[in-house]
């Protein structure tokens, strides 16, 4: 837990934006133990590690990271592009779950 040191709390708080609900998340956290977040752009692995740790009280094993790039729409003759966002797959240590459907 030596890593909430690092960083200031106020900080690790904006670090997750939401959790990601999907078949494909879903099936990754049966699979895998892993949960999917939206993430802030500029976060890193570590950042992301430690504010799991801090917000939900689960021990993290490892972080993998990916860069969505935002799709290109279209109305009527002008073009333009979604935001591109980052998504956090967070693998937890077995015996850890996270429950979004429990109480908020």
């Amino acid at each position: 837990m030596n890593t909430l040191v690092k960083f200031s709390e106020e900080r690790l708080l904006k670090v997750l934006l939401a959790p990601v609900v999907s078949e494909k998340s879903t099936m990754i956290a049966e699979k895998n133990d892993q949960v999917v977040f939206r993430v802030l752009s500029d976060a890193n692995k570590l950042e992301i590690k430690a504010a799991v740790e801090l917000l939900f009280k689960v021990e993290v094993e490892s972080v993998q990271v990916a860069n969505r790039q935002g799709k290109q729409k279209r109305s009527g003759r002008f073009t333009g592009r979604r935001n591109h966002t980052k998504r956090a797959f967070v693998c937890l240590k077995s015996g850890q779950e996270i429950n979004f459907t429990g109480e908020a």
